[in-house]
Order: C-alpha cells, then sequence, then structure tokens
C-alpha cells in the first residue's frame, strides 16, 4: 500500500469539471438471489478510450513512471466511481476480476472530492484493519496480493459528505 495524501494539485475544480462531463450511469446487478440497484454512479475508460480530461491523462503517465517498473506493465484503464453523498457505497471486495483473482496487480486509486473512508480488512475477517479518509487529491495504490488477500469498502454513512470521484487505473485485464 502506498498512500499519498494530496498527490493531484488542483482537484477541486477537476471535480466540478467531471461531475458535469462524464457521462456517468447506473447498473444494477444480481446479489444473491434479487437484482439490486448499484449504490454510486459508473463510467469506464477502455484501453483506447480518451480520458475525459487532459489531467487524468497526465496522473495516467506520471502513475506509470512512478510504478511501471514495479508494475512491468503501464496503467491502461481508468474506472471511475462516483460517490453522490453517504448513501452512496461500494461493498467488501478485492479487484478480483480478470487475471487479479490470480495474479499480483496494481490498482491506482486517485480520489477527488469530499472525504470518504476507504476501509481496508484481510480477506475473510469481519474486523476492519484500516481506515484512510481519501479526497481532495489523495492517491492510495495497492499492490502485490492486496487484491486477492486483502477487502476494501467505501461504507454508508449518515453524516453529512458531499460528491466523492474515484478514478481506478489499471493494467490490461483486471477489474
Amino acid at each position: 500500500m502506498d498512500l499519498r495524501p494530496g498527490w493531484l494539485q488542483g482537484a477541486d475544480a477537476l471535480m466540478r469539471e467531471l461531475l458535469h462531463t462524464v457521462p456517468w450511469h447506473a447498473e444494477r446487478r444480481q446479489m444473491y438471489e434479487r437484482v439490486v440497484d448499484v449504490p454510486r454512479m459508473l463510467c469506464f475508460y477502455g484501453e483506447d478510450d480518451p480520458l475525459p480530461h487532459p489531467v487524468l491523462d497526465q496522473a495516467k503517465r506520471q502513475l506509470n513512471e512512478q510504478y511501471g517498473a514495479e508494475l512491468g506493465e503501464p496503467f491502461v484503464t481508468a474506472g471511475m466511481c462516483l460517490y453522490r453523498d453517504g448513501r452512496d457505497s461500494v461493498a467488501w471486495h478485492g479487484d478480483t476480476i480478470g487475471r487479479g483473482k490470480s495474479e499480483d496487480t496494481m490498482v491506482a486509486i486517485l480520489s477527488i472530492g469530499s472525504a470518504r473512508a476507504l476501509s481496508l480488512r484481510p480477506r475473510g475477517s469481519s474486523t476492519t484493519w484500516a481506515k484512510f479518509p481519501l479526497g481532495h487529491g489523495d492517491l492510495i495504490v495497492m499492490g502485490g496480493s492486496c487484491q486477492r488477500t486483502w477487502e476494501h469498502a467505501i461504507t454508508k454513512t449518515a453524516k453529512p459528505v458531499g460528491p466523492r470521484i474515484s478514478i481506478q487505473f489499471r493494467p490490461a485485464g483486471v477489474r
């Protein structure tokens, strides 16, 4: 884990622009025996998709310069989640769709907007091990076996909180 508070300068201006220019959409997913609304808005930019703002291109270049040798390949995709308020969340999970399920990899998460706690626990545990309040240009990079051996979540909160955007940079074949 590598945590870099305030890694991105100008995060508030980027937040305002992305709120209005990204084609956010809602999704529904099968959860156990029913289909439910995903409690956040989403947008995904694949390997060949242009990113919605030049600052994100620059961030991806910087991440590749900083972590590329360790990762052994570039970050090529960007998933985005818009947490509109404290009711939006993401359940405990690891990014194990694709080869991240069986191979070490890396995910770099850039957070802009209002701070929300990213909770972390060992896979299979019900005890939260750590909480990282991410927002305002903070970067957290999870590498090695982290996605397979740990889970992370953005839990709901009753506290008044403004919107937050999470931008997840990943290498090919990792979701």
